[in-house]
């Protein structure tokens, strides 16, 4: 009789967790579909204006056509995407806070380790959104025209020919650190407030080199205001076909792509970050996105969100040991 009872009693048990596990494996699909069910919020961790600021606005724009729900976007700037970064690892793991992340959210981890997030376990990547080059521009006054000849001038005059960025720490910063360390040469920074001051010190002739966006220096670069010498990216850029790469130019290995993505927090469900990768997707394969972002000088960037966190880790890794031999250190 005990027996028969444990029995009947092990039996309902098995049929409590297989039905736990059947309503678990119809739900997913089930929460995919109901979700989004109200009003979406997009983090952006820059002030208004710019291209992060402009990606951020296209895709909330078309990704709440995709999703049927509105996508308010929320320009949250201050402390090197800090701010806005704590605020998202705070939210509610429901993937109604989104977060449109560039090369500033790895080095924020990189230049302060006592943050109170971590910017590889406490976000889940869904997908990069859009890559575009960086490029090693020069005043026409420089006797350079080859990265080969930019070597030559820095390892003759070290320390005296500078390079401007947006500022310590930024990505245009961290090009020519990147630079000098794989070239072994010593170009000197100079920081300004933005990329377009940093622009103006090279027209201007008070810097001699910059590794900026090249898109927004075109028309200076058609002028012959500037010389855009080379392309920062591993392989040619196909919107600038002619010009080579550094990396092809005599310094090896060398890359630094201009990018931005979508998180959300870590604990969103995982049929939720299916479906936002589903749709961003369809988004970034539009060809009226692909041409808005062409006219700031990005590609769509498309992948797995087991890729870009690949990408992610492997930016953490390269930039750590940049900073680390730059001596850069957080404002």
């Amino acid at each position: 009789m005990g027996s028969s009872r444990t029995w009947q009693a092990g039996t309902k048990a098995t049929l409590a967790i297989s039905l736990f596990f059947a309503i678990g494996l119809q739900a997913g699909p089930a929460w995919s579909q109901a979700y989004p069910t109200h009003t979406l919020k997009l983090i952006v961790p820059l002030a208004p204006g710019g291209g992060n600021d402009a990606a951020g606005r296209l895709i909330a724009r078309e990704l709440s056509k995709k999703l049927g729900q509105q996508i308010i976007v929320d320009n949250r700037p201050g402390g090197g995407t800090v701010i806005a970064s704590e605020m998202v690892a705070k939210a509610p793991a429901d993937g109604y806070t989104l977060y449109l992340v560039s090369t500033a959210f790895t080095l924020a981890q990189i230049l302060s380790p006592n943050l109170p997030f971590d910017s590889v376990r406490d976000f889940a990547p869904i997908s990069r959104v859009g890559i575009s080059p960086g490029g090693l521009i020069v005043h026409p006054s420089l006797p350079i025209k080859k990265v080969k000849d930019l070597i030559a001038l820095a390892k003759a005059r070290p320390e005296q020919i500078t390079f401007s960025s947006s500022g310590p720490g930024g990505g245009s910063h961290l090009g020519g650190e990147l630079f000098n360390m794989l070239a072994g040469v010593k170009l000197l920074h100079v920081p300004y407030k933005g990329s377009a001051m940093a622009t103006i010190s090279v027209l201007s002739g008070e810097t001699s080199v910059a590794f900026n966006n090249p898109t927004s220096s075109l028309p200076h670069i058609k002028a012959g205001r500037l010389r855009l010498v080379a392309v920062t990216t591993a392989k040619r850029w196909p919107l600038l076909p002619e010009i080579p790469t550094i990396a092809e130019s005599g310094v090896p290995g060398y890359e630094h792509l201009i990018w931005n993505g979508l998180v959300v927090h870590a604990a969103t469900p995982q049929p939720v970050i299916n479906r936002l990768h589903q749709e961003l997707t369809a988004v970034l394969k539009t060809p009226s996105v692909a041409e808005l972002l062409a006219a700031d000088g990005s590609l769509p960037a498309i992948e797995a969100p087991q890729s870009f966190s690949r990408f992610l880790a492997n930016e953490l890794t390269k930039w750590t040991a940049v900073v680390k031999k730059a001596g850069i250190t957080a404002n």
